[in-house]
């Protein structure tokens, strides 16, 4: 008999918001529904439901026939960055506004060619450390078939912003 994942990407969520009217989204939820990166827009990336006490995340994309190889399913690469998109914004859930979370490591198996159409993607974490975290994803189609699962591991890092003599001697060296 398989064993099953401690937490398997269809089960319900424990929402604590889900749909276009949350009260309080997570800073890095925030962040991706202002203003996606220009890959996670390609993909089609669209947040639907988040569990911050879970650490856990559910995507769409909408993929489209640009994303395919020239047989008609989504390019490995492009499944890839979909597990990746899963797995950052879970791993991100709990970090405050000026950290990110960069990948260190990222393990895609692929169990079924994806088609164009709707990709469901599912990102949990497995264990979060101080400045390590270790996440796991599935990608599975509008019938749930699992087409792709992942698993990464990602460092957390806070950005520092420029003090305001660093800011005023850049704009003297614009001028």
């Amino acid at each position: 008999m398989r064993e099953r994942a401690r937490l398997m990407p269809t089960q319900e969520l424990d929402l604590d918001w889900q749909g276009d009217a949350p009260a309080e989204w997570p800073p890095n939820v925030q962040a991706v529904r202002r203003k996606p990166s220009p890959a996670s827009a390609a993909l089609g990336l669209r947040v639907e439901a988040v569990s911050r006490r879970e650490g856990r995340v559910r995507l769409c994309f909408a993929a489209g026939e640009s994303l395919c190889n020239k047989w008609g399913a989504i390019q490995g690469g492009m499944v890839a960055a979909m597990l990746d998109d899963a797995m950052a914004l879970a791993i991100g859930l709990n970090l405050d506004w000026g950290q990110i979370s960069p990948t260190l490591e990222l393990k895609v198996s692929m169990l079924a060619p994806a088609r164009p159409g709707k990709i469901y993607g599912h990102g949990w974490v497995v264990r979060r450390g101080r400045s390590i975290g270790f996440v796991a994803g599935a990608l599975t189609d509008a019938q749930g078939t699992m087409l792709a699962t992942g698993s990464s591991t990602a460092s957390f890092v806070t950005l520092q912003r420029p003090s305001a003599k660093e800011t005023k001697s850049q704009s003297a060296n614009r001028a």
